[in-house]
């Protein structure tokens, strides 16, 4: 077994590889094979965007060789063999503008590594700490994390598990750091500098830095973790202290919130996919709630057609015996309210009662029809005439 393998991302790495082997196949099915054309124009719309990026690193960095920045060279090279790659990829250092990072790339089968050189000018106390940021590169090449991401996207924006998976991906990058570093606190100083920026590390405690993700164990501090790529930058310095520390336990109830956060990556974490999710529940409240709403006035007009039955039959009785229309309810021996206490009006001219619903007046209207008398349906003042019951139009 690979020790500098995090145990967790071997857990995850087989869980969303098969998970999305499985939904790629159901695409491809379900499509009766489209979906090799419209991979085919991703592919093409990706060599062109990330063909920018590689270009770009290719006419400006400064591509590192024996001849080269020798020393940073050497120190590459020292850490591929360290790692077992046997071809090391191609080197470049790039001036950050500020930017405090390192980050690998890969195009059309050709791995990169890049070094700001903001993360270099900030080790030159502790050169052996730029090792930790080589390692930590390679070892998303040497992991094939930058490969494996294709095969694994249709579950990767699932909640907890996409975030899971790239958090622990990270830290089996840090072991790789910190395999490629000569001293034992190389590996956290290198973390600090992301921390403290490149000159107070040098004065940070960094055991009592690790010991502030105790104080970020409660439910914000642990909700905004499990929605996110990467983990607390207190907690990887922890581990790369003491790769079995034990870490505090994260607040059960941010799972529970973080089942409805979608991973949005790393670009937007869990901020992105709250957004996202905030969206979502704004779009389907948008559809649901005027859905429900005229669900509830159909409901409640049905409901006071089928129980305006009785008031309709003596009405129509009444006349039929008399051919003639009743000065009032009253007069046709009906009560002025429905069984539910919802007022009645009768329109003495016309027979026509009116209903004086919660969701507007519902008309019953009558007509001759035949011996007798037939009974449709209308909307009075305030009542849609989509909620009228389809039987009685």
């Amino acid at each position: 077994m690979d020790p500098l393998v995090y145990p967790r991302e071997r857990t995850l790495g087989a869980i969303t590889l098969v998970l999305g082997l499985l939904v790629w196949l159901a695409l491809l099915v379900g499509t009766f094979g489209f979906l090799l054309l419209y991979l085919l124009m991703g592919f093409i719309g990706y060599c062109f965007a990330h063909s920018a990026l590689i270009a770009w690193i290719k006419g400006t960095g400064v591509k590192l060789s024996p001849t080269q920045l020798p020393e940073l060279h050497a120190r590459f090279e020292a850490c591929c063999a360290r790692l077992g790659i046997a071809t090391p990829p191609e080197a470049y250092l790039l001036h950050g503008d500020g930017m405090f990072n390192a980050f690998a790339a890969r195009f059309l089968g050709r791995d990169f590594v890049i070094l700001l050189s903001d993360v270099v000018d900030a080790m030159e106390p502790q050169p052996d700490g730029i090792n930790f940021y080589i390692g930590h590169e390679l070892g998303h090449i040497r992991r094939k994390h930058l490969t494996g991401h294709f095969w694994r996207a249709p579950v990767l924006w699932l909640p907890l598990l996409g975030a899971a998976y790239a958090r622990a991906k990270e830290y089996t990058c840090d072991l790789h750091g910190a395999a490629c570093c000569e001293q034992l606190d190389s590996a956290p100083r290198a973390l600090l500098a992301l921390a403290a920026g490149a000159h107070q590390w040098r004065n940070v405690d960094m055991n009592a830095y690790a010991a502030q993700s105790r104080a970020n164990a409660g439910f914000w501090g642990s909700f905004h973790e499990v929605v996110g790529g990467y983990p607390w930058l207190t907690k990887r310095v922890a581990r790369a202290i003491d790769p079995a520390a034990r870490l505090p336990e994260r607040n059960p109830a941010a799972y529970l919130l973080g089942l409805f956060v979608p991973y949005a990556g790393r670009a937007g974490g869990g901020a992105l996919g709250i957004l996202v999710t905030v969206a979502v529940i704004g779009i389907l409240a948008a559809v649901a709630i005027p859905a429900y709403q005229d669900y509830q006035s159909r409901a409640v007009v049905a409901q006071a057609w089928a129980s305006g039955a009785p008031v309709r039959l003596a009405l129509a009785e009444y006349y039929r015996e008399k051919e003639e229309i009743p000065e009032s309810l009253e007069a046709a021996g009906v009560r002025e309210t429905l069984p539910d206490g919802t007022a009645l009006r009768l329109d003495s001219d016309t027979m026509v009662v009116e209903v004086q619903t919660a969701s507007g007046t519902l008309l019953m209207e009558p007509a001759p029809s035949g011996d007798g008398l037939r009974w449709t349906c209308g909307a009075g003042e305030g009542l849609a005439e989509k909620a009228l019951p389809a039987s009685c139009k």
